[in-house]
């Protein structure tokens, strides 16, 4: 297991550019998998129950350069959980949330680096904003001065083919790009959170500067 997994990880961080950050997700598997992935150069680690995730980290302490990256749905009443446990999240789909997150970092004296969910396709199965929902909270938003905003994060729908999943890392790329030109003090777009194992190098393509592995680093969840 760990030889092979060594092999993936060096293979396909040797095909990425060095401006896209490997994000392992590690969700379902032990603290040992993750162990062996750090052992094998990854140092950022993807999970999405704040339970299971709080149980490794205990597990993992010696291992203190990891970068935890919550990418789950992400309850209001686990948020502070969340602040405290993880440097990144990934998956901040409201105004709501990403208001409760900002209130809770203040309190916390923290400032969490998150990343806004798109939904640029309508998916019932995904949070997120609509294209016209953001723009309308960007004002909003730059209020949350207590967060780090650093770009947007998006998951296709299932079943789409390639051109259809390029299009939506595309429109998220333009996105990103347009809500960069208005300048905001407080909303950045220095990060896109775009491709998961199945279309990772359709999303390094449209310019994701963070990919999130699971199954092609650590093979199938049982």
């Amino acid at each position: 297991m760990i030889s092979s997994l060594r092999e993936r990880i060096t293979k396909i961080s040797a095909s990425l550019p060095p401006s896209v950050r490997l994000i392992a997700v590690s969700k379902t598997f032990s603290s040992e998998d993750i162990r062996a992935a750090y052992a094998a150069g990854i140092r950022d680690f993807g999970e999405n129950r704040i339970q299971e995730a709080a149980s490794k980290q205990a597990e993992l302490q010696d291992l203190a350069d990891i970068t935890w990256h919550f990418i789950g749905r992400l309850q209001s009443n686990k948020a502070k959980n969340a602040i405290e446990l993880f440097d990144w999240i990934h998956s901040v789909d409201s105004l709501k949330l990403a208001q409760r997150l900002n209130q809770l970092a203040q309190q916390l004296g923290v400032t969490p680096r998150i990343c806004l969910q798109v939904k640029i396709l309508p998916d019932p199965n995904k949070g997120g904003w609509t294209v016209p929902e953001l723009l309308h909270d960007l004002p909003a938003l730059n209020q949350c001065k207590n967060l780090q905003i650093q770009g947007l994060m998006t998951i296709p729908p299932l079943g789409l083919n390639d051109a259809e999943i390029v299009n939506v890392f595309d429109s998220t790329y333009k996105l990103a790009q347009a809500i960069k030109e208005q300048n905001w003090s407080h909303v950045k777009m220095e990060e896109l959170s775009m491709g998961m194992s199945g279309d990772y190098q359709l999303g390094v393509q449209a310019g994701a500067t963070m990919v999130r592995l699971g199954t092609i680093l650590f093979g199938d969840r049982s």
